[in-house]
């Protein structure tokens, strides 16, 4: 019996995010910026945590750095070797979870986390995890969604109708500069932001719902979690609709994101 007392909100997160892959395609760009906030250069030793597919670990790789890369689903894990295949380079893939990382203390120059580590259910167990792996004077950087915008907006609505076990953090606390100052600590240095914007191509809001409905893993939880009650289901749509319009322009969803980078000392 394990004693991770959210042993079962990762593997309904294992599952869940198992449908992830047709979002790679959004998330692609937003990697290469992630590489670039991040300063990795050539022969550098990186870990991409929560890399899903692999797209910041491939850019990464692409940029002449050796690399790991860690992910809760298997499935994912499978689509990310199958791209660095693809693309002639080697990357280590393992099924893992940041809040256990199986890498020894002080082994990497830089740790990377695109929109991954933040659904950790522990901020302190996964923060602390990834600064033991790194080196000292290594960096460590991150992309997290802003709570005051819609990804942010979305999660906190998905929350509201299915609350997440008690303890666990709710993510988009990630995108608070001041919460990551405050969980990063007297570890680092040389904190620096940036925020950009991911561009979500949708013919509509209802369209771009629909989408994340069969993809993105806490809304496809919260719709099978509701598929009984479909006032609760439409009360959920209503809401989420007139979330994305307000962002919706030009056939695009507009989803803002910041960009975290520190030095461990």
């Amino acid at each position: 019996m394990s004693n991770d007392p959210f042993a079962q909100l990762k593997v309904i997160q294992r599952e869940g995010w198992s449908l992830f892959a047709p979002l790679e395609a959004v998330t692609t760009a937003t990697a290469a910026e992630l590489v670039r906030h991040a300063r990795i250069r050539a022969g550098q030793f990186v870990l991409d945590v929560g890399c899903g597919t692999g797209v910041g670990a491939l850019t990464a790789a692409r940029a002449g750095a050796k690399v790991c890369a860690l992910d809760l689903s298997p499935v994912l894990i499978q689509h990310g070797r199958q791209h660095a295949a693809l693309a002639g380079v080697e990357i280590e893939f393992s099924e893992g979870d940041v809040e256990a990382l199986p890498y020894l203390d002080s082994t990497f120059d830089v740790v990377i986390s695109q929109f991954g580590h933040m659904f950790a259910p522990r901020p302190d167990v996964t923060i602390a995890e990834m600064l033991r792996a790194l080196k000292p004077g290594g960096t460590i950087a991150f992309s997290t969604w802003p709570p005051e915008h819609y990804v942010g907006q979305m999660f906190a609505l998905v929350g509201k109708f299915i609350p997440p076990p008690p303890g666990a953090a709710p993510p988009p606390q990630w995108g608070d500069p001041n919460i990551i100052r405050q969980r990063l600590g007297d570890a680092v240095t040389d904190i620096v932001f940036d925020r950009s914007v991911m561009l979500f191509p949708a013919l509509s809001p209802q369209h771009y719902r629909k989408g994340i409905e069969e993809t993105l893993g806490p809304v496809v939880k919260l719709v099978a979690a509701l598929k009984d009650e479909p006032a609760k289901l439409a009360a959920f749509r209503s809401e989420l609709d007139g979330f994305v319009a307000g962002y919706f322009e030009n056939n695009v969803v507009r989803q803002h994101y910041l960009m975290t980078r520190a030095t461990k000392k």
